[in-house]
């Protein structure tokens, strides 16, 4: 932690008269109406804003507001750490427990998306394709089965990144079949991919599950889930947790998944189900409605030991990687990071599991020297709380990635402060297009990791952490842009 008391006297007799009119954090007693502030979050400040700009340089400025917020009182029994980094002389600028391990929430997806960019490409793109097996005769009736093969792309039917809808994939498909002539099938349509196949059986450790009134996706294919099987059950008697009020029984664990609160209307949701297989089913219905019947039904087959030999109807592509990994970090989505990884544990291991996804990508820092002191990279995502990293080693990473091939790509997939992504209402004012961050939110965990453009033109590296704060997120929230304000002038 910075020294303030230099500051201070360097400059005493010029700003004597400021410090008499202003009212130190010390002062401020923390309380429920200083948490329900709404209007007026500035933080106080030990020197006017005229000391500041005449007499103090701008690093000085940003270690005074170290130092000011460690006795803040949202922030004085939080845990955090913070440091502004020069990735041209590779040295820290300004700092506070940068080599802390803290909970990084979403920024977790920093590490994700850059191990997919770099070991796939920014050009590559997952494959749908509609086939079929047997023959067709002279009056256009298939002999044969129909197989949708997947390739777990994430973005299917989502229209996530550019992606088609499920219903723009199945106009493709008809055209497909037309083109080939078949009028009538007579056998099934079959759903065959080897990725994501399978339920999990356990939840990842302490993935959240509610956060902010918001229900999670945990990992996993919801495959023959039904979504009407996931409700809330209000705890009514003392059979279950003393503490908690509810509970959930999931289909993807034999377990209850406990919450403080929820506030909804008493019934969870989840996503669609298994995408191939929704693909398939609307395929099928729709090649009904339009006068094409199908005699069988539609049935996955995992593992096929004796394969039918098959001919390509039509094939769908996928958005590019880039176009993904813009949408994943634009909008900090869950599922996509969570595919992500276990793409990468695919393609390098041949095996479909977080587990392997997880090795992929910490062998992967490693190999490019990443600090793994203090790293616990549990998900893709950064749902789980036992994920932990320190501030320093974020910075160096992104460092790291400036003079790689891909960096545009990921920069720009990057939150812009006051324009885009998760970052549109944080800096509207002071760093507004100057900071390119991916941030991260769980309950009394804020984050924020990136690169920022100083008023000089250089570009700095930052990563700033918050756990366990007091009062509101949007007070720290403020606090983290009147921290990082001042380093635009570096």
């Amino acid at each position: 932690m910075v020294n303030f008391r230099k500051y201070i006297s360097s400059v005493a007799v010029l700003a004597s008269g400021f410090f008499l009119a202003q009212s130190t954090v010390s002062t401020v007693l923390y309380s429920q109406a200083y948490d329900n502030q709404k209007t007026n979050l500035n933080l106080p400040s030990p020197i006017t804003s005229v000391v500041e700009k005449t007499i103090l340089s701008a690093k000085e400025l940003v270690d005074i507001n170290v130092n000011t917020l460690v006795s803040d009182p949202v922030l004085k029994n939080a845990s955090w750490g913070f440091v502004v980094y020069d990735p041209k002389t590779k040295k820290v600028i300004s700092s506070y427990n940068e080599n802390t391990p803290l909970v990084p929430a979403s920024t977790t997806k920093l590490l994700t998306t850059e191990t997919a960019l770099n070991l796939l490409g920014e050009n590559y793109r997952w494959m749908t394709q509609l086939e079929y097996s047997g023959s067709i005769d002279e009056n256009g009736v298939l002999n044969g089965n129909l197989y949708v093969v997947g390739s777990g792309d994430p973005s299917l039917g989502t229209n996530k990144g550019g992606a088609l809808s499920y219903r723009e994939i199945v106009s493709d498909f008809l055209s497909g079949i037309s083109h080939e002539g078949i009028k009538r099938v007579n056998g099934d349509i079959i759903i065959q991919t080897a990725l994501f196949k399978g339920n999990i059986s356990r939840l990842p450790e302490n993935v959240v599950w509610l956060e902010n009134n918001n229900y999670y996706l945990p990992v996993g294919t919801t495959r023959e889930i039904n979504p009407a099987n996931e409700k809330l059950i209000v705890k009514k008697s003392g059979n279950f947790s003393t503490e908690k009020k509810y509970f959930y029984v999931s289909p993807y664990a034999n377990q209850m998944v406990y919450a403080d609160k929820y506030e909804g209307d008493g019934v969870l949701t989840t996503k669609l189900p298994d995408a191939p297989a929704y693909l398939a089913n609307t395929l099928r219905a729709t090649m009904v409605k339009s006068g094409i019947a199908v005699s069988g039904k539609v049935t996955p087959k995992m593992t096929d030991p004796m394969p039918e030999s098959r001919k390509l109807i039509s094939a769908y592509k996928s958005p590019t990687l880039s176009d993904i990994i813009y949408y994943t970090n634009q909008h900090s989505d869950n599922s996509l990071a969570e595919a992500l990884l276990k793409t990468v544990g695919f393609q390098k291991l041949g095996d479909q599991t977080s587990e392997s996804g997880r090795i992929v990508v910490t062998t992967h820092l490693k190999e490019n020297a990443f600090d793994v002191n203090g790293l616990n990279y549990m998900d893709g995502s950064g749902l789980s709380r036992s994920n932990t990293v320190t501030p320093i080693s974020q910075a160096k990473f992104l460092t790291s990635l400036m003079d790689e091939k891909y960096y545009k790509a990921y920069l720009t997939s990057l939150p812009v402060g006051g324009q885009s992504g998760t970052l549109k209402r944080m800096f509207i004012g002071t760093g507004n297009g100057q900071i390119f961050a991916k941030t991260g939110t769980l309950n009394k965990v804020k984050t924020l990791a990136g690169y920022m453009k100083t008023n000089s033109g250089k570009t700095l590296v930052f990563s700033l952490m918050v756990n366990n704060y007091a009062g509101s997120v949007d007070m720290v929230k403020k606090r983290m842009e009147r921290l990082l304000e001042p380093a635009l002038d570096l």
